[in-house]
């Protein structure tokens, strides 16, 4: 199998790279933090102009009509700078379940926003009982006269504090965790009934806690089959999730070189402490560690278009489980081969474990992962 990138994507991906480094260095970072919704959105237009926003949708919706190898660059490029802008809750999540299961309709009122960065999107999908769980949803989507009546919580939402549009699980019917019964809805994120908490996440995101009391949306708010929409949900997190281990190769990969750089100018005893053997051979694990967390985010991407919907899922489920543990390796022996500094917040290193950290849990953590792929019979 060829896994070199073509001429396209190594020019999206230089290109990418070259932005970010004119535009995103450490201290920048800190400054986008600051402005609402905690990023910039002088760095979302900068994306859209560079047709980062467009990259997936299909070239007759104002797109680019890419796959998953180029959103694997673009997730990895995001990583290794440590971007807050939402990519993945607009670009990746809000515009597969357009691609995937928007009407013509919703299509047009929605893409060409997302590619001009008009417009931005948050998933409300975790409830307080559901963890990891999918089709746990006692959030409630009750016909109404004009279209449906939206009740229920929906907690840690990414861009929730920013988003023009919600991207909403709910309840059509059935008990609180069948796997029928589970809709999705379009909900304008001002729209009446809505109410919002608003928060910094451990990792420098901002995110929302909302509480929906009796939101009324139209028809055209149902994203496909409202009352058989797990399919759908589990074919967009399965996404997520390859996009996720995209980015965490990115984290990953700076947080090496930049315990590398710190190894050769780092003295103790006269010496740069990177000519001691043994944090050689830890510097060589955590390489390792990287190599094996790169092959399998490739192969999440490539599953993604795997036609089985078992076949994806657990071989993305094997892929989050070996990014989870190269993650909290290459985290934990970033920060001790720092030492004292890299536990304070003028240190970069300790941002990149806060990241990976929260990318870890993010639809499920890698024991999660690793049961899914048992119960598969893949371990047998």
């Amino acid at each position: 199998m060829d896994f070199e990138l073509s001429d396209e994507q190594r020019i999206l991906r230089d290109s990418l790279d070259g932005l970010l480094a004119n535009t995103y260095r450490f201290g920048q970072r800190y400054k986008y933090m600051k402005e609402k919704g905690g990023w910039s959105r002088a760095i979302w237009n900068r994306f859209a102009q560079q047709g980062l926003l467009g990259l997936p949708f299909l070239e007759a919706e104002g797109g680019y009509g890419a796959g998953p190898v180029e959103t694997l660059i673009v997730m990895e490029a995001l990583g290794r700078a440590l971007v807050l802008e939402p990519y993945l809750p607009t670009v990746v999540i809000g515009g597969g379940f357009l691609r995937h299961g928007g009407s013509a309709a919703q299509k047009a009122a929605h893409i060409p926003s997302i590619v001009d960065g008009s417009k931005t999107f948050a998933f409300a999908q975790l409830e307080k009982h559901s963890r990891y769980n999918l089709n746990d949803v006692t959030t409630s989507a009750k016909k109404s006269a004009d279209g449906w009546l939206i009740n229920g919580e929906k907690l840690i939402i990414t861009n929730g504090e920013n988003a023009d549009v919600l991207i909403i699980t709910a309840r059509t019917h059935g008990a609180q965790r069948e796997r029928c019964g589970v809709g999705v809805f379009l909900v304008p994120a001002n729209a009446k009934s809505i109410s919002k908490r608003s928060y910094r996440t451990q990792d420098g995101l901002h995110a929302a806690d909302i509480r929906l009391a009796g939101v009324e949306v139209g028809a055209e708010a149902a994203i496909g089959d409202v009352d058989n929409g797990l399919p759908l949900i589990e074919l967009i997190v399965d996404e997520a999730r390859a996009a996720l281990c995209a980015e965490a190769v990115g984290l990953m990969d700076e947080s090496l070189k930049t315990t590398v750089e710190y190894l050769k100018t780092r003295k103790q005893f006269g010496v740069t402490i990177g000519s001691f053997q043994s944090l050689q051979h830890r510097a060589a694990d955590m390489f390792v560690a990287l190599e094996q967390a790169r092959s399998m985010a490739m192969f999440a991407a490539m599953a993604t278009k795997f036609d089985d919907p078992a076949e994806r899922a657990k071989s993305i489920a094997a892929a989050k489980v070996q990014i989870g543990r190269s993650g909290r390796f290459i985290g934990q022996q970033s920060i001790q081969l720092h030492g004292g500094i890299g536990m304070t917040l003028e240190a970069k290193i300790g941002h990149y474990f806060k990241r990976l950290t929260m990318i870890e849990h993010a639809f499920g953590d890698a024991d999660y992962h690793l049961r899914r792929v048992s119960e598969s019979g893949a371990l047998v």
